[in-house]
């Protein structure tokens, strides 16, 4: 039996219980990605990589960029690796197992994210996920608090003129490294986000 696929940016890739069903909504990430390195080389970080589907439309859709993958979950990191072979970008996209950008020794000049941000009381408002795992949509508390530790870290990561892009509820909310105190200040109140 043949494992079930996913088309993300033009490419097939793999999909299992266990990661989120790549959406061509997040295809705007890879947007923002890939304009902010204008045809540059560049360091571009995925950080919940999931299936790989974001970090391996970059590495198609930005030839000169460095592309690294994290997740916390070993089958997600070994379900990316799995398709980054399949898309012949196993020697552009670097996956690894670990938390946000941990995993990442380096500076970055794009780092992005579609990370878990529904609180997870939300779970019955949202039928049209039950086929997805829960910890790939869901967190405790407003949900936020995974994406609120990655600005902080992004902080510390991005290059000068780095660029952190989140897509949270459907929309991409981006900031370069110098005004990323906009996106703390938005996820501070999430009712904004929540509209």
């Amino acid at each position: 039996m043949e494992a079930p696929t996913a088309t993300f940016g033009g490419l097939e890739l793999v999909t299992n219980p266990f990661v989120m069903t790549p959406r061509e909504t997040s295809t705007d990430l890879v947007v923002w990605a890939t304009e902010h390195l204008q045809g540059r080389p560049g360091v571009v970080v995925d950080v919940g990589t999931g299936s790989g589907a974001i970090a391996l439309a970059v590495a198609e859709t930005a030839p000169h960029a460095t592309v690294w993958a994290t997740d916390v979950s070993a089958a997600a990191v070994r379900l990316a690796r799995l398709n980054a072979c399949r898309a012949g970008l196993h020697d552009r996209v670097t996956v690894r197992h670990g938390n946000l950008l941990d995993p990442f020794t380096g500076t970055a000049d794009v780092i992005v994210a579609n990370l878990p941000y529904l609180p997870i009381g939300e779970r019955s408002s949202h039928p049209d996920l039950v086929s997805e795992p829960v910890s790939a949509v869901f967190a405790e508390g407003d949900g936020l608090g995974l994406v609120r530790r990655l600005v902080a870290a992004a902080r510390r990561r991005l290059s000068p003129d780095g660029l952190l892009a989140l897509q949270i509820r459907g929309r991409i909310h981006a900031a370069p490294r110098s005004e990323l105190h906009a996106l703390e200040h938005l996820l501070a109140t999430p009712a904004p986000i929540a509209a």
